[in-house]
């Protein structure tokens, strides 16, 4: 086998329709699009779904029932998983961390623990969310049950990540230059000399009352 004597298996290629290029070809005139209608003009596009006209799948199919948006997904383990793992590791705490690392969930799942199996030996088990069943039978044989918050971290791995906020999020303090302080002019008040003129105060004359109204009015008329 030489480099000259490589070639595609046979059917593997196939060679490209060559349209418009005359009667000759065998795919002249309308260039395989056919006379007139839709997808013979230029810029057809296909809605999706379209079916040539006809009732399209999605319209004959009947529709039930509605999504719910506040749903919880549960990753559900059973109480014969537990004693399993309890075993196999010989530890009595059974924590989200020792599951990820048994690869029996993966991070971001939410755990309920079901009552299905048996607990022989006594657990502290932390989860999200436990049944009726799972919490009787692990407390019946003197273990504990932990729950944790839709989106809570356990309680080490939440000090780790503090740790490290702790460390990444140390502030660079920068020392601030101390503003120098501009002494002020307090203004001087000259004592008044005997020379300076006083100011006289205005005296302000009350309007004459009714009575002295009359009674000048009365003299003058006497008078006459």
């Amino acid at each position: 086998m030489k480099l000259h004597e490589l070639k595609p298996a046979e059917n593997a290629t196939k060679s490209s329709k060559r349209i418009g290029r005359g009667q000759g070809s065998g795919k002249g005139g309308t260039s395989t699009k056919g006379h007139k209608g839709a997808q013979s003009r230029a810029g057809y596009s296909r809605k999706i779904g379209f079916e040539g006209g006809q009732m399209p799948i999605y319209r004959l199919l009947p529709k039930r029932g509605f999504k719910n948006i506040n749903r919880v997904e549960y990753s559900p383990i059973n109480l014969s998983t537990l004693q399993k793992l309890a075993d196999k590791t010989n530890q009595s705490e059974i924590t989200l961390e020792l599951m990820k690392a048994n690869g029996l969930i993966s991070t971001k799942d939410i755990i309920k623990i079901l009552g299905n199996g048996e607990v022989t030996s006594k657990l502290t088990v932390t989860a999200h969310a436990f049944s009726k069943t799972a919490k009787e039978a692990i407390e019946k044989v003197g273990g504990k049950c932990v729950e944790l918050v839709k989106g809570e971290k356990e309680k080490g791995e939440k000090e780790k990540e503090v740790e490290v906020k702790v460390k990444e999020e140390t502030p660079v303090v920068e020392e601030t230059p101390v503003a120098e302080e501009v002494p002020t002019e307090e203004p001087t008040t000259e004592p008044l000399s005997d020379e300076t003129p006083l100011v006289a105060e205005e005296t302000i004359e009350a309007p004459p009352s009714e009575e002295t109204i009359e009674e000048t009015s009365s003299e003058e008329t006497i008078d006459n």
